[in-house]
């Protein structure tokens, strides 16, 4: 097996701060000039044409400036001749052969968003997501979780736009790798590169009430988005299995005091789940939950992966008619309630179905990030 470590050090995704410390006793301003490089997508040091030859060449000997490489390149075709969403999923391989998904999102005005991923697999365990039921591999380093970004802002680049939004809602459970989730937003929201603004990023958490406590209190104060699922306890305990460690009144207080402390209203997903969570009595639960929080309520029906079940059965979307009656009755308890709009599941790169092997024929064709469209069929594999 490889090592999962560089044998040189990666700058990619390494806050200022530390950039500065590492390569001292160069001029602070010289970690100043390869932290911009590095943001704006610089893969070699060669590409530093402001630093002096022998200095690239001393920077080469000793550093990285990336870990990663995309290994391939998932576009929504679109289906039954209509256009696809413009969805584009990468397959992002890390040093030591591990692999990840991060996914570039647009909405009806081509604004894009990227969907960044904290760790390989996920030890959350929730019944109806691909990527849980994967198991848990290992967390990423800021720089594994920077370079995504980093990966997708080229493609944005490439198509003429920019990146207007991040959200931290890939492959797993953001709040179990706090430390290197703050290196790299600290990576990304700084102003003397990137310069993000905490505004326009989001974590989503499965409700681990000691990150939430802890990002509370030490920051960074993005906006912060909940997956509740259900509000019942032991239907929580039997969907996502890490409720059970964290229950719901404590996590309604670790969310209150994360509303107060950062000023940032707080999203609590639910995804539905055909004939399970749709209930008039989940509607209540829900409601009596967000009470108080000043919450908007997220509704994500599901989106199919094959093979998942819960309890014996087969889990199905939920129908039109049960989203509807759902989101009526939420509203008549007096919360504001959005639905997700569906994307992504052209490419397997919606909500729930990261960690989808590109073999399922019929949801579009994974493209070698090299191939040209006249590019013989080795390099287009049908999905």
């Amino acid at each position: 097996m490889k090592n999962s470590e560089p044998e040189k050090k990666v700058l990619a995704g390494l806050p200022l701060p530390e950039l500065i410390e590492l390569l001292a006793p160069l001029p602070a301003f010289r970690a100043k000039q390869i932290f911009k490089w590095i943001s704006r997508g610089a893969l070699a040091f060669g590409e530093m044409t402001d630093l002096d030859k022998n200095l690239r060449e001393d920077l080469d000997s000793r550093f990285s400036v990336r870990s990663s490489s995309v290994g391939a390149q998932l576009e929504d075709p679109g289906h039954n001749g209509k256009a696809g969403d413009g969805t584009v999923k990468l397959q992002i391989s890390l040093y030591g052969g591990t692999k990840i998904e991060a996914v570039l999102l647009s909405d009806a005005e081509e604004r894009k968003t990227a969907c960044i991923s904290t760790q390989a697999g996920c030890p959350a365990g929730c019944v109806f997501c691909k990527t849980g039921s994967l198991g848990f591999s290992r967390n990423l380093n800021s720089a594994e979780i920077v370079e995504q970004f980093l990966h997708l802002k080229a493609l944005a680049a490439a198509a003429n736009t920019d990146i207007s939004n991040i959200v931290i809602m890939g492959m797993g459970e953001p709040l179990l790798n706090l430390s290197e989730l703050r290196r790299a937003l600290a990576f990304l929201c700084d102003a003397e590169g990137l310069g993000i603004s905490r505004r326009r990023i989001t974590v989503s958490t499965c409700g681990v009430i000691e990150g939430i406590r802890d990002l509370a209190d030490k920051g960074p104060h993005i906006r912060l988005a909940c997956s509740l699922t259900s509000a019942r306890q032991e239907l929580r305990n039997r969907l996502m299995p890490i409720g059970k460690a964290n229950p719901l009144p404590l996590l309604k207080k670790a969310l209150a005091a994360y509303r107060q402390k950062s000023g940032q209203r707080i999203t609590l997903e639910a995804v539905l789940l055909g004939g399970i969570n749709t209930t008039p009595a989940d509607a209540e639960a829900m409601i009596d939950f967000a009470r108080g929080l000043d919450a908007v309520i997220n509704l994500i029906p599901w989106n199919p992966v094959e093979g998942m079940g819960f309890e014996g059965e087969p889990l199905r979307e939920p129908s039109r008619a049960e989203v509807e009656t759902f989101t009526a009755m939420l509203e008549k308890g007096g919360l504001k309630v959005t639905r997700r709009y569906r994307k992504g599941r052209g490419v397997a790169g919606a909500c729930g179905q990261l960690g989808v092997l590109p073999e399922n024929p019929g949801q579009g064709r994974l493209k070698h990030p090299d191939a040209k469209a006249e590019d013989s069929p080795e390099n287009v594999y049908p999905l």
